[in-house]
Formats: structure tokens, sequence, C-alpha cells
């Protein structure tokens, strides 16, 4: 037993490994919550959240007077290191457990108070000279203290999310400048409908998830707004008098974020709507994403036997049985990772659903829940750019003959010939398999030299006067 230590607490003595920093609550959540196997020190900027609170809170109490100046410097620098990504092998609660984040708040307690104690020269669980609730957790709760480190890791990993999304609309923007000369056939429901540039299509690409930066962002916005102060259910009891506003001001000076104190704690602290939204942005998101997957997949179908517009990356030999065959792995596995988001929205719904009087216990599975959507789709989206779309290549001459061949230009007859010869036109030309440009001069609708300026392709990709 001499490579433990005994600590203990309401339920009695616990051995502790004796090299670790958390103590005895974070033990016994080890030991409970064997959930999803994804523990706290896979979300760095989670734990980075949990160390700006818990400094934030020290520097508050200080200042009021709760704390003395070489504790509070400790506890300053102790933080400081954890921000810095030291310790972080510490934190070994799994994301899931019940509780409403008491296991996590603990260990953040523990981790700190430890440091602090090395600090001093004493040995991990002396807590009489620093304690995990008497020092680092003074004027908190785990109610107050659990859902603003939530929201400080959250508003890290969206600027992260954010400048992954960045990148891969430059990339579909740079091939839509590639592409522009490209002409081929745009598609409604799955048939001809008119020409269109490949570099269109792919600026739409760019153009559609350019929109949820400014959604992203907007909706992560509601994170700055904290309860450091509620302590148990918003009524700031064994809080100091100005503590929620110092607290929240020490948090903004450190975070850099524009943080400020929630106009009514005890609506705040069960409030879990800035989460429901931000997880929406992130569905909306997702639903983009795959619906561009889908139209590559679609693209690059054949090469024999489908559209084979644009080839993908061949990233790995596609079959077992077929010889020869390549699939669109990169668009497939990035389909996967939205329908995960988009299934995970709806555990943050129903998790914020479930919030019961002063407070919502599971903010556990709810910050999860999203936590693991940013990584998700950050891993994505660089997946997306780097092993495909940067790799996208056209072939010009298939799309060139689809739109020569299409019975979807005799629209751009229409203003010319009206919609009903136009219509007859063009069951002739698949009843007969003759193109709709010899069709017309054939019926003498036309001049040669009017058709061509008409059916030429180029004509046809923006608006124009008769």
């Amino acid at each position: 037993m001499e490579n433990f230590r005994k600590e203990s607490d309401l339920l009695g003595e616990l051995n502790v490994p004796l090299d670790a920093y958390y103590g005895v609550q974070t033990q016994r959540a080890i030991d409970n919550f064997k959930i999803s196997g994804q523990l706290l020190s896979s979300y760095p900027d989670f734990i980075k959240g949990l160390a700006f609170v818990k400094k934030a809170a020290a520097k508050t109490n200080y200042e009021l007077g709760l704390l003395d100046e070489n504790l509070y410097f400790k506890i300053a620098e102790a933080c400081d290191e954890i921000v810095e990504g030291k310790y972080h092998d510490q934190f070994p609660v799994d994301m899931i457990q019940g509780g409403a984040g008491t296991s996590i708040n603990m260990n953040a307690n523990e981790v700190i108070a430890n440091i602090v104690l090395e600090k001093l020269g004493k040995n991990k669980g002396e807590y009489e000279f620093c304690s995990p609730n008497d020092h680092i957790n003074l004027s908190q709760s785990t109610n107050d203290a659990y859902p603003t480190a939530i929201k400080m890791g959250l508003l890290q990993m969206n600027t992260g999310l954010v400048e992954k999304l960045e990148k891969i609309i430059a990339a579909f923007r740079a091939k839509g400048q590639e592409f522009q000369d490209v002409i081929k056939m745009g598609r409604t429901q799955l048939q001809d409908a008119v020409p269109m540039t490949l570099g269109q299509e792919f600026e739409a690409y760019a153009a559609t998830l350019e929109e949820d930066i400014s959604k992203l962002n907007n909706n992560a916005g509601l994170f700055v707004e904290v309860n450091m102060g509620a302590t148990a259910i918003g009524t700031g009891l064994n809080a100091p008098v100005g503590y929620a506003t110092l607290c929240a001001k020490n948090l903004a000076q450190i975070t850099g974020f524009p943080i400020v104190s929630a106009p009514d704690l005890v609506e705040a602290t069960p409030d879990t709507g800035s989460y429901v939204i931000y997880s929406s942005a992130m569905k909306r998101l997702a639903v983009k994403l795959s619906k561009i997957c889908n139209d590559l997949r679609l693209l690059s179908s054949g090469p024999r036997a489908g559209l084979f517009e644009i080839n993908l990356p061949p990233m790995q030999p596609g079959s077992s049985i077929m010889p020869g065959k390549v699939n669109p792995v990169i668009p497939e596995v990035v389909n996967q990772v939205c329908f995960k988001v988009i299934g995970n929205d709806l555990t943050v719904t129903f998790a914020a659903e479930a919030g019961q009087l002063q407070l919502n216990v599971m903010e556990p599975v709810l910050s999860h829940a999203i936590m693991e959507n940013i990584n998700f789709l950050c891993n994505a989206l660089d997946t997306l750019r780097d092993k495909c779309v940067v790799g996208i290549t056209a072939n010009k001459e298939v799309c060139l003959n689809m739109v020569k061949h299409s019975i979807g230009i005799v629209t751009a007859l229409n203003p010319y010939i009206g919609y009903k010869q136009s219509t007859q036109i063009a069951k002739e030309a698949l009843e007969t398999g003759k193109s709709v440009y010899n069709l017309v001069l054939e019926k003498g609708i036309l001049s040669q030299e009017k058709l061509d300026e008409i059916l030429d392709p180029k004509n046809m990709l923006k608006p124009h006067n008769k």
C-alpha cells in the first residue's frame, strides 16, 4: 500500500495513488463512472476553462479580503500552469457522470490544491494548508463554477472551429476560381436543368459555409454571460457582497473574452438556452456539410456509369472483391460525422429540457455532446479539405459533352419561341434522340446565327436581355 495515500470525505477513507494530484472525490468518480471512455483530459480547452474560473475566483476572494496574498499567488500560479498544458493527465473523470458536474469541479479543486501544496513545500493531501473546498472552491459552488468553466471551454473551442471552417471555405473558393471556365449542366431533382460552370458550383459551397461563421460566433457570444457568484441556486449564499460582478470582471481580464455577470443569477443557474442555440448552429453546419459531401460523391460517380464530372483524390482501394474500384471515402466519413453531430444535437435538446427547478443536473452529457461535436467537426473539416477538396480535378470534356447533348438547354429558347413550342422540341428530342439544336434548324424556327447565339452555354450562365 506504499504507493497510495489515504484521503477521507463524507463517505469515509479511500486510497488515492501517492503521486496523483487529484484526491478522494476524483477517485470516487473514477470508480463510479466508467461510462463513455472519454475523459476530461480529452478536452484540454475545458480543463483550461476550469483553471480560468478557479484563478478568477481566487483573485476575487483575495481582492475582497477572503484569501491571503501568498495563497492567492500560489493558486494563480498553479492555474497558469494548467492553462499552459501541464497536469492535464490529472483529470481522469469521465465526461458523463452523475452529480451535475461535482466530480469535475472537485477534480479541479483537488488538483490545484495539491499543486499549491507542493509549491508550499507540503505533501499532497495535507489539506489543512490548502483545501480543495475551503480555499480553491471558496465563494463558489459546482453549480456556478462548473457551467462557467464549460462556457470558457466552449468559447475557446468555437474559435478553433471557426478557424477550421474558414480554411475549408478558402479551399472551396480556390476551386471555384480554378473551375470558373468549366461549363457543365446544372441539375434539379437529379434531372438536367440549365448550364452553369463547375466554378459556380464550388463557389456556392464556399458561400453556404461562410454563412455559418457568423451563426457560430453570434451563438457562442451567449456564453459570455456567466453565473459566478450564484453559488448553489443563484441566491449567492456563502459569497460576499460584490463577488459576482467582480469575478466576472476578473474572468474577462484573464480570458480576454467579454465576460459579464448574468442579470438574474437564479434564472441563469438552471438555464441552458445558450447551449441549445449553439448546438443548433453546429447542426446547421453539419446539414450543409453533409449535403456538399453528397454532391461530391454524385459528381465523382462512375467512372464509366456515373456522372464523372470531377475526380476525387484516390485515398485507398475500394473493394476486397472488385479490382480497380476506388471509393469516395473522405466524403463518406464526413457524412457520418455530420450524422453524429445531428444526433448529439438531439441529446443536447433532451438534456436541456430535463432541467428541474433551480438546477439542470444533465449538464455533463450536454457539455460532452457539444464538445464532442466541435472536435468531430474540426477533424472532419480538416480531413475533407486536406484529403479531398484541394485535390479535386475537373473532367472538362465530360462536362461539356453533357451540356451539348442535354435537353435542358431548351430552356434558353423559352423567351424566343415560347414555353409550348420549347416543350414540343424537348419532347421530340427525347423521343428521336436528335439534338435540340438540329430540331430547331430543321423546323426553321430560328436562324442558325440566332440559335448559336442563344444556345452558347456561356450566354446562359447569367441574366441577360433578349
